[in-house]
C-alpha cells in the first residue's frame, strides 16, 4: 500500500519546539475511500540535549490519533509505526528532494534555537507569594492558611510549611499547577491548623529565579488580642457616633445667635 508525499510536508516552519498542524483531507493516494471525515495530523518536535551540543528532529504523522509514520533525524528515514505507514515510508524515502528537505530541518531547530532561547532556556521570573487564613469546615477550631504562589517561570518549584520552624507534612494541600496565559505558573498550598497565641506559620518558596528561599510569615494572635482590638475599634466607633451630634447641635447655635456691636456704633 502506498501514499502519494503530502504537498508541503517538507517547507513547514520546524523552529519551534512544538508545532501541531491539523489537516483534512478527503482522500489519501493509493488508499481504500475512507469514511466522510476523518482527522490527520503532523506533529514536529525540535529536541535540544546541551543546548545545540546535541539537536533532533522529529515529525510524526498521526491517522485519527494513531501515528502510522515518523521522521528522524538521527536516522535520516522515514519509519513506518504500523502497517498503514509501510509504503508511506517506502514512498517517501525514494522520493530524495523531499528526503533531502527533511534531513535539512535539524539546522533550521539548530538556527531557530537563539530565538527562542531567551523566552524558554533561561526565562527565569521570582515568584509572588502570599499568605491569608481562612476558616475550614473540618472542625470547630480548624483553619486554613493558604500559600499563593504566582507568576513564576519556570514551572518547577518547591514549597513547604513550617510551624515554628518545624516542617509540616499532615493537613498540607496542594492544588494543580496552572499555567497563565503570559507563560508563568501559579499555585496554592494550603495547610490545616489549629492556631495557638504565638504560633508562627512560615510558607517557604525554593525556586531557580530565587538566591536562597523565600519565606513569608503569618502569625496566630490570640483571641484576647483580638477581643482588645475589637474592643477599641467599637469604643472608637461610638465616640464618632455621639461627637458628630453633639458638634452639630454646637455650630447650630452658634449660627443662631447675632453677633454683639460695640456700644460707639448705635445710633
Amino acid at each position: 500500500m502506498g501514499a502519494g508525499r503530502i504537498l508541503g510536508a517538507g517547507s513547514r516552519w520546524a523552529g519551534a519546539l512544538l508545532v501541531t498542524l491539523t489537516v483534512l483531507r478527503t482522500h489519501l493516494a493509493h488508499c481504500t475511500e475512507p469514511r466522510e471525515h476523518f482527522l490527520f495530523q503532523s506533529k514536529l518536535d525540535c529536541l535540544y540535549t546541551n543546548g545545540t551540543g546535541r539537536v533532533r528532529f522529529l515529525e510524526r504523522y498521526i491517522w485519527d490519533r494513531q501515528p502510522f509514520v515518523h521522521f528522524d533525524s538521527e536516522l535520516g528515514v522515514h519509519v513506518a509505526d504500523t502497517e498503514l505507514g509501510r509504503g508511506t515510508a517506502e514512498y517517501w524515502n525514494k522520493d530524495t528532494a523531499f528526503l533531502t528537505q527533511q534531513r535539512g530541518e535539524v539546522d533550521r531547530c539548530r538556527h531557530n534555537y537563539g530565538a527562542v532561547q531567551p523566552f524558554s532556556v533561561d526565562r527565569r521570573v521570582q515568584p509572588k507569594v502570599k499568605v491569608s487564613p481562612t476558616t475550614s469546615g473540618s472542625g470547630p477550631h480548624s483553619h486554613l492558611l493558604v500559600c499563593s504562589v504566582t507568576g513564576f517561570y519556570p514551572s518547577g518549584i518547591e514549597i513547604k510549611w513550617l510551624k515554628n520552624g518545624q516542617e509540616q507534612t499532615a493537613g498540607v494541600v496542594s492544588t494543580e499547577l496552572l499555567q497563565n496565559g503570559d507563560w508563568t505558573f501559579q499555585i496554592l498550598v494550603m495547610l490545616e491548623m489549629s492556631p495557638r497565641r504565638g504560633d508562627v506559620y512560615t510558607c517557604q518558596v525554593e525556586h531557580i529565579s530565587l538566591r536562597g528561599p523565600l519565606s513569608v510569615n503569618w502569625e496566630a494572635q490570640s483571641d484576647a488580642a483580638r477581643s482588645k482590638m475589637l474592643t477599641g475599634v467599637g469604643g472608637f466607633v461610638l465616640g464618632l457616633i455621639f461627637l458628630v451630634p453633639g458638634l452639630l447641635i454646637y455650630l447650630k447655635n452658634k449660627k443662631g445667635h447675632p453677633i454683639p456691636q460695640p456700644a460707639g456704633l448705635l445710633s
